[in-house]
Order: structure tokens, then sequence, then C-alpha cells
């Protein structure tokens, strides 16, 4: 059966939205206050802004690398989006030295990449995994934000250049040793610049790259050769088949996501319902099969790879912060192309409030690669073992704590533009309806559907569910607000024009959407909603076995975490009950509520000597009151949970985000 789009909405900017209070104005905060700077000085004492002088020599540090160019266009992407809101004339002075250097050093044919055309210059176009093409579209991306922001279009033209002279390659002359990249990117990239300038050859760039994918490249195996290069294995970069017969998340978890968001786009835009078929298949695969609790995607640092169905461990997960990213932009296209379906805004929203924000400390000026679900500092040492390539991968665990720059630093500057444009991320509509699906505090104005019109939310989510929403002007017939999967009941109140039923309870089993029909354009509706927020223990499906007699603690959108600080070592001992009482306590530090309960522990076992035992008997061999030895006995013991996005701000630590159930006899 085919799957059909059955309700295509676009996005409002977040130009037109200010964000000026709650939880996301504090982020919005940090972003343009401390990150944006501390990427950019890490970036500069790593090499990468001088990289563009093109001036580095044989033997001199900081040999620039095949992706730096894309590093530094997600930060003047990041810098594009707060320019929007306020203009900073120190970041706008260094983006336009940065746009000076590509132009000066843009090849006659408009080519640009600081490694090929300084390192190898003889090499461009004869390696899929050299990253041209995703440093190209990360370019072009911050090209389409900085003149949007600014107004200033030299960057714009010369990515447009860089642009026409791919499709040279590419399209018309077939000159390249590949057909389509090794990372995916500059495919959504594409439709982008296509959206922007109304150029309809990048859209069909674009559509050139996702049909080329799935062939096998004159020169460029899609069968691993024995050196397991990972990006000429073809599952590893979404190559095993046609985009349109694909159904399963494969391969490195960013590169896919990218894929996915490209394919997405081509086919909203061409009314592709056979790729949107793909999409659907591939989303539901993930959301349903392959997506840890957080939204984190990615379960392995092999080939930073999806694996098999059901397999999250949750010490060794990978999660790396811009495959979170780029699935948030996979789902947020799947919202835009079928917009009937909450569940795409659903997921988003789980992946905002765990694990995109895991990836950036509570200051802002460290960031986390990867997000694993449980931390034993301890067995970090296994870090330090003997073994080599993939062994070693295979035996390492993530780092317990954040870093400000990465020889890979793609994370830091992807945070800072998607945190910085959230505001694109609230509403979409169509030609009759708005739809309410992020519960972010803001005001909105904006022009739509030849109409003006007006949109305020109040509320402190997610610390609570009371929400306050006001619609005015006459741009929309109708509203829909996304009812969160998470929330078990909700009441609402109306005033204003509407045929809605002016009050109501309704009980909810999963998201969805209730609209309220606006009958006049004089005054606004004012619509009052509160989701019944309660401490939810969510359980794993059986088939992930390492989560097996333990459960995740949620509220709300966002999922938590015991960590070390608050509830000592063991962490693993701990176990809590479905009838526990919970305190919910606002907290500064944090952001957002931490949670208090009281749970068990097991008591350190000993044996009759007195010393500490490795093994002991489980069934009470030994008088379980006798506390001198034998089998442990469970103790009360205090907790707190905190935000898992918050973990390892206070030093390396113990965390979990799964506990052990205790069942009462």
């Amino acid at each position: 059966m085919t799957i059909k789009m059955k309700i295509k909405t676009k996005q409002i900017s977040y130009k037109d939205v200010d964000i000026d209070e709650g939880f996301w104005s504090n982020k919005l905060d940090m972003i343009s206050g401390t990150s944006i700077r501390a990427i950019r000085d890490s970036f500069k004492q790593t090499g990468r802004f001088g990289a563009f002088r093109q001036d580095w020599k044989e033997g001199e540090p900081n040999k620039p690398h095949i992706f730096w160019d894309s590093d530094v266009a997600k930060w003047i992407e990041a810098t594009a989006y707060i320019l929007a809101k306020k203009r900073d004339a120190e970041l706008e002075a260094e983006v336009d030295e940065l746009v000076d250097l590509i132009e000066k050093h843009q090849d006659p044919d408009g080519y640009f990449n600081i490694y090929f055309i300084l390192i190898e210059p003889d090499a461009r176009w004869t390696r899929r995994g050299a990253h041209e093409l995703y440093t190209a579209g990360h370019l072009m991306e911050a090209a389409v934000a900085y003149c949007e922001a600014t107004g200033k279009d030299k960057f714009l033209r010369l990515m447009c250049r860089f642009a026409d002279h791919i499709e040279k390659v590419f399209v018309k002359d077939h000159s390249a040793a590949f057909s389509s990249p090794g990372h995916e990117e500059i495919e959504l990239a594409l439709v982008r610049l296509y959206r922007f300038t109304g150029e309809k050859r990048y859209l069909e760039l674009s559509k050139y790259f996702i049909d080329a994918r799935g062939t096998v490249d004159p020169g460029q195996s899609a069968t691993p050769p024995l050196d397991l290069s990972h990006w000429r294995k073809s599952r590893n970069i979404q190559d095993h088949a046609p985009v349109r017969s694909q159904r399963t998340a494969e391969g490195h978890a960013v590169r896919a996501a990218y894929l996915y968001s490209g394919m997405a786009d081509i086919a909203y835009e061409y009314d592709d319902t056979e790729l949107f078929e793909a999409c659907r298949a591939i989303y539901e695969n993930i959301t349903r099969r392959r997506m840890y609790i957080t939204g984190g995607i990615g379960s392995t640092a092999i080939h930073e790879s999806f694996t098999v169905d059901y397999d999250l461990p949750g010490l060794t997960a990978y999660t790396e912060t811009c495959a979170a990213i780029a699935a948030a932009f996979f789902v947020e296209r799947m919202t835009c192309a079928d917009n009937e379906n909450p569940e795409y805004a659903d997921i988003f929203e789980r992946l905002i409030y765990n694990g995109i924000l895991s990836g950036i400390s509570l200051d802002g000026k460290t960031f986390f690669y990867e997000n694993p679900l449980e931390v034993q500092p301890y067995l970090v040492e296994r870090n330090n073992n003997l073994f080599e390539g993939q062994d070693l991968l295979r035996a390492r665990l993530p780092k317990p704590e954040r870093s400000e720059v990465f020889n890979c630093s793609c994370c830091p500057p992807n945070i800072a533009r998607f945190v910085a444009s959230i505001g694109s991320r609230i509403f979409t509509y169509s030609n009759e309806t708005l739809y309410i699906n992020q519960y972010i505090a803001s005001t909105t104005r904006t022009n739509v559907n030849g109409s003006g019109a007006e949109i305020k939310i109040m509320t402190e989510y997610p610390a609570n569910g009371r929400v306050s929403i006001s619609v005015s002007g006459s741009g929309f017939s109708k509203i829909a607000v996304r009812i969160p999967s998470w929330c078990r009941s909700y009441t609402f109140s109306l005033t204003g024009s509407s045929r809605f039923p002016a009050a109501g309870r309704q009980e909810n089993a999963s998201a969805k959407y209730i609209y309220f029909e606006n009958t006049a354009s004089a005054s606004p509706i004012y619509i009052d909603i509160e989701f019944e927020m309660k401490v939810l223990l969510k359980e794993s499906s059986p088939f992930v076995q390492d989560n097996a007699g333990r459960a995740a603690v949620q509220y709300g959108p966002v999922v938590y975490c015991l960590e070390e600080p608050d509830n000592g070592r063991l962490l693993r001992n701990i176990s809590i009950s479905c009838d526990n009482k919970w305190e919910i306590i606002p907290n500064g530090y944090f952001g957002a509520n931490i949670l208090k309960t009281t749970g068990y522990t097991k008591s350190l076992p000993k044996d009759l000597s007195g010393s500490d035992s490795l093994y002991y008997d489980a069934c009470g061999a030994i008088d379980v009151s006798d506390t001198r030895g034998g089998s442990p006995v469970l103790e009360q013991k205090p907790l707190t949970f905190i935000p898992y996005y918050a973990f390892a701000n206070r030093g390396i630590a113990e965390m979990t985000v799964w506990v052990l159930r205790h069942f009462h006899s």
C-alpha cells in the first residue's frame, strides 16, 4: 500500500519568532552570549579559521583537514541566526573576513575547498569519501542563512558559483570519479538554496544526487575493500540499494539522517509518493526499533552506525550529537510532508529536550560528541587497553566529560546552529490551518496566506504542562494543537470566536492534534490547555535485552537519570517501583525540575570472615537478617533524578538512565 502525503505544510521562520522568556530563551542566551564565542576561540586555536588564509606550509602545525570548511561553515550559520535577531558588529566582521577569504581563494571555475586547493590540488573529485560535497553543502547552508540574516549576498553568490560548478562536473560532464557523495549533506543544502534563490537547477541537482545513490560508482566500488575504509562500505554510506527501495536505517547515523532529510525534501517538492513511502518506512524503523529513549541514534562507535533492530546498549551508546540533530532535521521534514500526523513533532520534542541538549554543557562552553545512557567511570580504563583498530573500538567507552573541541569538531557548531534557529520549529501551516507543534514561550508576528497573524504562547514548559495560546489575524481558519504522547489526559478552555466546545476534558492514548475552528478575524481566540504531567516509568520492548528488568523515568518530555553526586555509587543496584511517591522540585542550576523519591538499594554483602565477597548466595542460604554476611539486604534510599541532558556537569561521575524495577512480593 502506497503511503501518501496528506497535509503538506511550511514552517514559520525563526526570524518572525521572538523567544524572550522561559526555558528556550535561556538556551538562546547561552548560545549567543557564550557558545558562539567559545566555539570561535577553539576553532582559532586549532587553526580552522586561519586555514581560510590558505597560507599553511608543510611542517607547520594545524594542517588543514578535509572537513574543516564544514566546521567553520556551521559556525557561520549559527552566527547568522544570532545576527538576524540582534546585530553584533564583532561577529559580523569576523564572518565578513571569512567570506572575503573564500572569495580570494575560490577557483575561477567556482570550486572551493581549503584542503584540496592547498594540499592536494590534483585530487579534486577523485575520492568519494573526502567530504568535498559535504563541506560544500554546509557552506551553501551558511551562505543562505547569512544573506537572509544580514542582506549581504556576496557569500551567497560565491556558493551559487560553487553549486554551478558541481552541476557541471557531476551532471553535464560526468567528470568526477563518483556520482553521489560519500557523506550526505549537500542534498538538503541544495533544496535550501533552491527555496531561497528560486533557481530550480539546484533542486534538480539535489534530486540527481538522491537518485544516483544506490548505484555502483565507476572506480568507487560499493563492495567493502580489505582495508575497511568506512566511506567505501556501501551500507555504511547508504549505498546498498536505490533510495526508493530502502526500508531500514543503515550505516553511519549522521550520513543516514542527512540523506533521509534530503529524501523527504525531494518527496515534498516533487510530490514523490514512492520516495515518501521509503522515508516513512525508514522513520518507523528508526523510531520503533533503533532509537534510544533520549532520541539518540547510532548505537555503535564502529563506523558511528546503526546496527540491528533493538541493539540499544546504554553503556557503549555512541549516539553522536550530530546524529540526534540530523534525526531532528528528518522528522521536521516529515512533519512538513504530512502534518496530519503529530507523531513526527512528538519525536522532535523527545530529541530537543534530551538527546540534543545533552551535547552541550549547562554553561555552553563544552560539548559531548557521544551521549551515552550510562557512565561507569572506572570502566573507562578499558579505553587504555592494548587492542588496536577495530578491537579498540569494540572495547572503548564514550568519554565521561565534555570537551571544548574535538579533532572532528562537527558537533559544537551544529548544536549552536540548531538551538539558534529553534524558533523555526514551533509552527507549521497550510492554506487554512496553523499547527502548533512545540510549546515554546514566544511571540510570533508573521504574514502568511496573504494576511498578518500574531501568535503568543505563554508557558513554563517543560516545567509544567500549562500552556496559554492566543491567535489573532485572518490567516488561519483552523488552529491545530498537538497533544503529546506522554500526556494521559488534558483539560482546555476557549474564549473567542470558534465552533469548538468552550471547555472540556479529554483522555489521550497517543499523540494527536485537537482542532479549533476560527470563525472571526477581528478578535483573537484564547486557548488555555493543561497537559497532565505525571512521573512515568517507561519500559523498553522486551527485545531490548540490555534494559531487561529496568525502567526509565520521564516527566513531561524530559527523560531523567540518576547521577553519583546526588545518589552515591553503585547506581545499577538501585531499584524503584511503580507506586513510588515523587516530589517535583524546580532547580535553577539544571534549568528544569529535579525529581525526588525513595528507592531501594542492596547492602554490600560480606562473607562470614568479614571480607568483601565477589560472589554470594542469592536465595538466603544464610539468614538475610544476619547483617554480618550472606545474601544482600534491601535498604530504602532517598533518590534524586536530574534531567538527562544535564548529566556530567559536576565532574566525572556514575550515571544511568535505566534503573532496576522493584516488584513487591
